[in-house]
């Protein structure tokens, strides 16, 4: 019975290879009309050239490009909308969506219940959107370079990919710029952002409410801010890149249970933005040339922080609160800024690293005291402080720092990218 079985599946398998047919478009046809006539299983095959026309796709099939084709929507609604499942579109130019956010046109909709949807390869060019996935679980964008309607205000814009209410959706290797958010992600589940480079935005990615999910070797840069991963817990964070952003490199605020490792946060206005965060796994990163290494706040005091380089950051960490913080219990962090010694020579520093003191408090509350650090009073506000522990801000402390970068290859980022 099970050969027999095996055997039918077999059958059935090849029978249904055997139906799908391959539709040519030639330039000057109709996608449309080839769509319509296709049956599910199909492939629309598409030739080179410039098409106008806005495509509704309502049944499982792919539509390819040969030699990349144009498919304009000359700036009115979506270039495509996908109403079914087991649709494909590889190797297009998809563009002029139009403008209307409260509609939100796209150069791709894939309309709720539309699973397993793979768009790749395809270019994504002056649409308000690029691709908006909602309630599409088990579907992949990968390969795509996706540029929003840059003369537009930021917030005019839409998100380069929106991913709502979806499971289990694979987003590779795409490379994002001139949209309002790169990646915009909410209420999802188990996804997984990999090799994307994600510049000239306001957020890279802005991300909330997903839990169970991993983001690596992403690179995100010259955007507003970078990753902005928010309200999230059990997140694999690694291996990412954000540099050049105007405020922070990586924010993690309202997140739980994660890790987060071998990350490079380089010339960034804050390195790490940690707001209410707590439980979590922070080694093995490089936190270099920010204006501020870390801004750390709203508790986020219960995290294991080990491993990490801090290396020529104006300030290495802002902390403001009512006690301090160790970070360092199970392997020391570096700090460039560091002036104890190693009697032991076994690679940590015998003396405590204290991030900030009474003048770095003072620094923050009142800005133009960075008139006076130079001056003769205030390297007598820091000596005195160190005597009188009365006088001493609760810090982060680091009880023993290494001596040396932890990261061999820290060198790379010292030259590169100085904010």
């Amino acid at each position: 019975m099970m050969v027999r079985a095996v055997a039918a599946a077999l059958l059935a398998l090849c029978a249904g290879a055997a139906s799908a047919a391959v539709l040519q478009v030639r330039a000057g046809e109709s996608i449309g009309a080839a769509v319509r006539a296709a049956s599910a299983g199909d492939t629309v095959l598409v030739a080179r050239g410039h098409y106008k026309e806005r495509l509704l796709i309502d049944k499982p099939l792919t539509l390819r490009g040969q030699d990349r084709p144009t498919i304009s929507a000359r700036n009115s609604g979506d270039v495509i909308r996908v109403a079914s499942s087991g649709v494909t579109i590889d190797g297009l130019i998809l563009r002029d969506s139009g403008s209307d956010l409260d509609r939100q046109n796209a150069g791709v909709y894939v309309l709720p219940g539309s699973h397993r949807f793979v768009l790749r390869n395809c270019v994504l060019s002056y649409t308000l959107f690029g691709v908006y996935l909602d309630k599409s679980d088990h579907s992949t964008l990968s390969g795509n370079t996706i540029t929003g309607k840059r003369d537009l205000q930021s917030a005019a814009r839409g998100n380069g990919i929106q991913v709502y209410n979806s499971a289990h959706v694979d987003v590779i290797d795409n490379n994002i710029s001139y949209a309002r958010d790169g990646i915009y992600v909410d209420l999802s589940r188990h996804a997984l952002f990999r090799g994307n480079k994600i510049h000239h935005l306001r957020y890279g990615t802005h991300y909330m409410n997903t839990n169970h999910s991993t983001w690596e070797n992403n690179e995100s840069y010259q955007n507003r801010g970078g990753l902005a991963l928010m309200e999230v817990r059990e997140l694999v964070v690694r291996n990412n890149v954000a540099w050049g952003n105007e405020d922070h490199g990586i924010m993690l605020r309202t997140i739980q249970d994660s890790v987060i490792e071998n990350n490079v946060v380089a010339a960034n206005g804050r390195g790490f933005f940690i707001y209410d965060a707590e439980y979590n796994v922070l080694r093995n990163n490089v936190v270099i040339n920010n204006r501020t290494g870390v801004h750390l706040s709203a508790g986020s005091a219960n995290n294991a922080v080990d491993g990490n380089d801090f290396i020529g950051n104006e300030e290495a960490v802002k902390f403001v609160a009512s006690r301090d913080v160790a970070w360092g219990r199970t392997r020391g962090n570096y700090w460039s800024g560091y002036n104890g010694w190693d009697q032991g020579g076994d690679g940590a520093g015998d003396l405590p690293y204290e991030a900030n003191d009474m003048v770095d408090r003072l620094n923050w509350q009142y800005p133009l005291v960075k008139l006076l650090l130079t001056s003769p009073s205030v390297s007598t506000l820091r000596f005195v402080a160190r005597q009188f522990p009365v006088l001493r801000a609760p810090s982060v402390v680091d009880k023993h720092p290494r001596m040396r970068p932890n990261n061999p290859e820290w060198h790379f980022w010292r030259d590169k990218h100085v904010h």
